[in-house]
């Protein structure tokens, strides 16, 4: 093995690993923290629709929409791509709470998962 080879501490190529692959819904990218706002108002008890089109249009840009529609399945711990997908989930909650007034977000920052 070179020094110029990029491998995983597990063993596996970079490129083969869903987080690094940025066509990957696992992929996550150094500018994606959850506690960036990603719409232009918070959701609040009279604009449901407008922030749920923002919403929607932003995850499918970031090509997260199959957490919430339910194409990407919660993975279970023993699977091998299990912590991938709990990051992305964690990082889809971030995102959708912080753009939620409080009284909202209290209702629902304890959901198991995005969907």
């Amino acid at each position: 093995m070179t020094g110029s080879e990029d491998v995983s501490t597990s063993g596996k190529d970079k490129a083969t690993t869903p987080s690094f692959d940025p066509d990957s819904p696992y992929h996550i990218h150094p500018i994606d923290y959850p506690r960036h706002m990603h719409v232009n108002d918070s959701l609040n008890d009279n604009n449901y629709a407008d922030w749920s089109r923002e919403m929607n249009d932003f995850l499918v840009a970031k090509n997260r929409i199959g957490f919430i529609d339910g194409t990407i399945p919660k993975l279970e711990g023993d699977q091998p791509e299990y912590r991938a997908w709990q990051r992305s989930d964690a990082i889809i909650k971030g995102w959708i709470t912080t753009t939620m007034e409080k009284d909202i977000r209290n209702s629902v920052k304890y959901a198991t998962t995005v969907q």
